[in-house]
């Protein structure tokens, strides 16, 4: 009932929006002599900001016409790859008449952004898209109104949603051979499910995964939305927050969770913020400040512009993601496309690279939440993980804005890249059986197949332990980016020499220990920071007589010999053992940190 009375209530609003927003251009208007009245403009920003608060606001375009590539101007065509009941995968593909240009577009690699599916519009993160289109080809999912899709086209689970994600991946598989996915908030969750389902059956897995601000381990520094979650049981949301689709749209019938109350919940998080933003759009009419007032119509078309998500879809995230912390518990079960349910084994990833980013400030993912990922993606190696921590950065500071653009990009940029050119080096270099032999080998632990017809009665399995994980430590380090040395620095294309060479520096906290001297102190992303172990001689592998005690006690693990050298000629006992870090953690700081995310 609550969702016909605010359609009542916006149709009887429409009208005098309409009639708000013709009296601001009356008033200001400077022919009409009322224009010239001493409170006419006052009165005009009056109108206009009524008509902003009154109007109704429909889904926005992404509106990315061309990019700059290497100070070239590149067309941009948007158009569909896949049509889904609820979802559509949308390319935004890039053409040249420059031959450099055109080879060097062809040459980057391929990248999925899994947009989150939880009240806004996927062009939240048209930023985010525009930026990463001068060094990838992008593809992004845009999720429908749940309202604009008809009964007909059945249910919206969260298992759908995995399923959708790993149609998607297998799809650039197809075209490109593989392919880099980030994921932006909710997502992370099932994309990290996704891909482990994946890897779980032997299947070809992204080379890299990154996600920003998502909640992992939801139980880790709980923001207000995560007690919303866990204080309100699961009855509590299906009988307070679902209802019908009204009649006058396609979805008529359908049960959502309304976008009118999920926007309620995010204006409720921030009143005061939002207040007076809405006062300083109401000066900057006054003042005459047209650039202020149009960033903030710009802004809040985009935030004010929310979608319906299918009931069963939400419920199962509440209650999988923020009641039962299922991932972590290893307890989620998911069933595919075929029927059959699997159980989600985030340690059986071996061959995808994971990053992990966090904004200090963020207050709706909470620090720690996503870096979980880290100690569940235990099969991932070392130095295969990385985690970025934006230093004064809110939520949307690490995907939108100056933030994104100048900390967190370039190291992703040089993350991706950097994995792009290893996973082309292994495809060259591994005969084609070895592949075949990789990709068919199954984990012997994987849960057995459920029929369909008890797939959706499911009972929660015991969790199945993950293998121990220590601690990541925390390593500060400067964030002025830098090319690499070596000879890693001839695999870098000329993109990245770009991002890396034109960035200017960054003040590194005051704790952050200094890894050279000032005049050489770039860092490159996978800046090898690493702890020394306690010093204690460890033999490397030959047959020679068992250590003592005292000796073998060290947890250090021996070199191993280098290929094609016998393991008698091997002789040398390493005399300090140093134990890379799991994870190199970034932490960066803003130049002025008077700017808020």
């Amino acid at each position: 009932m609550l969702y016909q009375i605010f359609e009542s209530q916006r149709s009887i609003m429409e009208p005098f929006s309409d009639l708000a927003q013709a009296a601001a251009k009356l008033y200001s208007n400077p022919l009409n002599p009322l224009a010239q009245t001493p409170l006419a403009q006052r009165v005009s920003a009056g109108f206009a900001l009524m008509h902003r608060l009154g109007k109704d606001y429909e889904k926005p375009e992404f509106g990315i016409r061309t990019v700059k590539v290497n100070n070239t101007d590149v067309a941009i065509h948007e158009r569909i790859e896949i049509d889904k009941p609820f979802c559509e995968l949308r390319r935004f593909k890039r053409f040249s008449d420059d031959p450099a240009t055109l080879a060097q577009l062809k040459a980057q690699p391929a990248v999925l952004i899994v947009a989150p599916l939880s009240g806004h519009y996927a062009t939240l993160l048209r930023d985010t898209v525009k930026t990463m289109l001068q060094d990838h080809k992008v593809y992004i999912t845009d999720w429908k109104n749940a309202r604009l899709v008809p009964l007909a086209e059945g249910e919206f689970h969260l298992d759908d949603y995995i399923n959708y994600t790993q149609e998607f991946i297998r799809h650039l598989q197809s075209i490109y051979g593989n392919c880099h996915v980030v994921s932006v908030c909710q997502p992370t969750v099932p994309v990290l499910a996704a891909v482990s389902l994946m890897s779980s059956r032997g299947e070809k897995t992204p080379l890299t995964m990154t996600m920003m601000g998502g909640p992992i381990d939801a139980r880790k520094s709980p923001t207000s939305v995560n007690n919303l979650a866990t204080n309100k049981s699961f009855e509590w949301f299906e009988n307070n927050v679902i209802y019908r689709v009204p009649s006058n749209f396609p979805g008529a019938g359908r049960r959502v969770y309304p976008g009118f109350l999920q926007y309620t919940g995010f204006v409720a998080m921030n009143p005061d913020r939002h207040a007076t933003s809405h006062y300083d759009y109401f000066k900057d009419l006054i003042k005459g400040d047209d650039a202020s007032a149009e960033a903030h119509r710009k802004f809040y078309d985009e935030y004010n512009a929310v979608l319906d998500m299918d009931a069963d879809y939400y419920l199962e995230t509440i209650q999988a993601v923020f009641q039962d912390f299922k991932l972590v518990n290893g307890t989620w079960d998911v069933m595919g496309v075929d029927g059959q349910v699997e159980r989600v084994r985030p340690q059986d990833i071996r061959g995808t690279a994971l990053m992990t980013v966090e904004g200090e400030l963020d207050d709706i993912s909470g620090s720690g939440q996503t870096r979980a990922a880290q100690v569940l993606c235990s099969g991932v190696p070392a130095s295969e993980r990385q985690h970025l921590e934006v230093e004064g950065a809110g939520h949307y500071g690490i995907f939108s804005g100056r933030r994104w653009r100048d900390i967190v990009y370039p190291q992703l940029v040089k993350f991706i890249l950097n994995h792009a050119i290893q996973g082309k080096a292994k495809t060259n270099a591994a005969p084609k059986s070895v592949v075949m032999n990789q990709l068919a080998a199954t984990p012997p632990d994987r849960a057995a197949p459920v029929s369909k017809a008890t797939a959706r009665a499911r009972v929660s399995a015991p969790a199945t332990p993950s293998p121990a994980v220590k601690p990541t430590p925390t390593v500060k380090v400067g964030t002025q980016v830098g090319t690499k040395d070596g000879t890693q620095a001839a695999a870098l294309t000329q993109a990245q020499a770009k991002v890396n060479t034109n960035k200017g520096p960054v003040n590194a906290p005051a704790s952050a220990q200094p890894l050279a001297k000032p005049a050489a102190s770039k860092v490159s992303a996978n800046a090898s920071v690493v702890k020394a172990a306690p010093k204690a001689p460890v033999k490397a592998l030959s047959k020679t007589p068992a250590a003592s005690p005292a000796k073998t006690s060290a947890k250090a693990t021996p070199p191993q010999p280098p290929k094609g050298a016998d393991k008698a000629t091997v002789k040398a006992p390493v005399k300090t053992p140093v134990k890379a870090l799991p994870v190199t953690t970034v932490k960066t700081t803003w130049v002025d940190a008077k700017r808020k995310a």
